[in-house]
């Protein structure tokens, strides 16, 4: 119990002890006799002691003293005849006596006040420090959820360390066979040296022959390989870093031998301008282009370039035209059916890509949702030259869900997303009218790939990632074709 309890306990207990006393010893101090006094009703009176006066009207007496609900003592007094000695030494005992009283019952009032005041004043610290230790206990609390949010954060990137280890492992493993094949190429290009000088010019001129000999054989054999399966794709590789976050590049698949030019449209939508470099390696290295007006802006970033025509979707339609390079004119204009477009079908990541036109081994083709298949992905192989539908799969997976898509022989391959980690997880084979769920890694290095399509030619991934230029080359699981058959 704290010191303050303590005095007003104290006080309290003296009070009581005063009390007592004077309804015990008073009437005995006097000279009267004690015995229990019957009130007028006939009852007794409780918590008091009545004494009878033996002559009332030769001096004072005490009548009654008793205890209120308080502890207070409370005296009743019989005044004496008007004619009485006011001298009479017990009436000066008596008056002495009740001055007494009076003065302890003033003190025991004042003394009362200040307990309560002090009460209430231990009260008021009592919450104060009952709310200091609920505040100490908060803050402990927060102190101890506040260690464990640091301790499980510090497990968890140890647990993301902690794949590194083998990874570093095969780095040191990486670094010794790049250190052995450079030896083995020292080597080779010091015996090649010896072996150059020694032969004559009509001997390198035979070994130049086998080579371009052994290269033609090795493109013969190229030629020779069916369509296949996606298996890999490779590492991104960055060509270039230019234009906007939206947008997208290209090479025509049926370009002449030889020529090798690029096609560069930058943003989605409100734009007609075409760039044409000359070739990949003005690309990467130069500004140097030349600058094509289409007739109409371009709508999304599914644009194609093939054999010498360029395929888009004409903004806020679904009409595809197709554009010549050569002579800047429309040669074909037609409606994709019941194609969703401005952006009522696109992509996960938006920008208009309702309709995505693209080319393969096989041809040219259109990927958009209709209506008619509940915001389903559609796919259409057309004709090049008139844009007619020639063949329609509707397949079951939401356009809006998917991150980008390409065509690889004929097969739809989706993947899950277009930004942070991404994979190739659906594939729809046209030729079957089948599909299955597949997981092919496939790196966003740049976060936010707005464009995605397959070059037959080149067998590579051509990407507009983040306003960066990216290619990605593609594993294939081949069959060969034999001349017998």
């Amino acid at each position: 119990m704290s010191v303050p309890l303590l005095k007003i306990g104290v006080v309290l207990s003296t009070m009581a002890m005063i009390t007592n006393w004077m309804s015990q010893t008073l009437p005995s101090l006097v000279g009267l006799n004690t015995t229990k006094l019957t009130a007028a009703s006939g009852g007794t009176l409780d918590r008091s002691t009545g004494v009878l006066p033996t002559n009332p009207e030769e001096s004072w007496q005490v009548y009654s003293s008793a205890q209120d609900s308080e502890g207070r003592c409370i005296c009743t007094v019989v005044a004496p005849q008007q004619t009485m000695c006011s001298r009479d030494a017990r009436t000066k005992q008596l008056r002495q006596l009740l001055e007494k009283v009076q003065n302890m019952s003033q003190s025991i009032e004042v003394l009362d006040r200040r307990t309560q005041r002090d009460l209430q004043y231990v009260e008021k610290m009592e919450n104060q420090m009952r709310g200091l230790e609920s505040k100490f206990k908060q803050v402990e609390e927060s102190h101890k959820q506040h260690l464990a949010r640091q301790f499980k954060a510090i497990k968890a990137k140890m647990e993301e360390l902690r794949p590194l280890i083998p990874v570093l492992e095969e780095y040191k493993a990486d670094a010794k066979l790049v250190l052995q094949f450079k030896e083995e190429v020292q080597n080779l290009t010091s015996v090649l040296n010896e072996l150059q000088e020694e032969i004559g010019a009509y001997d390198y001129e035979e070994l130049q022959n086998r080579v371009s000999n052994l290269e033609e054989r090795l493109r013969a054999c190229m030629q020779k390989l069916a369509c296949g399966k996606l298996t890999g794709i490779s590492d991104p590789i960055t060509i270039k870093t230019s234009g906007s976050r939206f947008g997208s590049w290209m090479t025509d698949p049926l370009a002449p031998e030889g020529e090798n030019k690029v096609w560069y449209m930058d943003s989605y939508h409100n734009n007609r301008f075409v760039r044409e470099y000359k070739s990949m390696a003005d690309f990467m290295n130069t500004d140097n282009f030349t600058s094509h007006r289409l007739p109409h802006p371009w709508s999304g970033t599914g644009q194609v370039v093939y054999n010498g025509s360029i395929y888009f979707n004409k903004y806020q339609s679904h009409i595809i035209i197709r554009f010549d390079l050569k002579t800047e004119t429309i040669l074909k204009t037609r409606s994709l059916d019941y194609a969703g477009y401005n952006n009522m079908y696109h992509y996960a990541w938006g920008g208009h890509s309702d309709i995505d036109l693209m080319v393969d081994e096989n041809g040219l083709w259109a990927v958009y949702a209709t209506n008619q298949n509940a915001g389903n992905i559609v796919i259409s192989k057309l004709d090049p030259n008139t844009l007619q539908s020639l063949q329609t799969w509707n397949t079951s997976y939401p356009k809006r869900s998917a991150g980008e898509a390409f065509i690889i022989c004929g097969t739809l391959y989706v993947t899950n997303g277009y930004s942070g980690g991404t994979k190739v997880h659906y594939a729809y084979q046209t030729n079957a009218s089948t599909y299955e769920y597949i997981d092919i890694p496939f790196q966003n290095k740049y976060s936010h790939i707005s464009m995605l399509d397959y070059n037959p030619k080149d067998r590579a991934l051509y990407a507009w990632n983040n306003g960066h230029q990216i290619l990605y080359n593609v594993t294939l699981f081949h069959v060969i074709r034999s001349d017998e058959l």
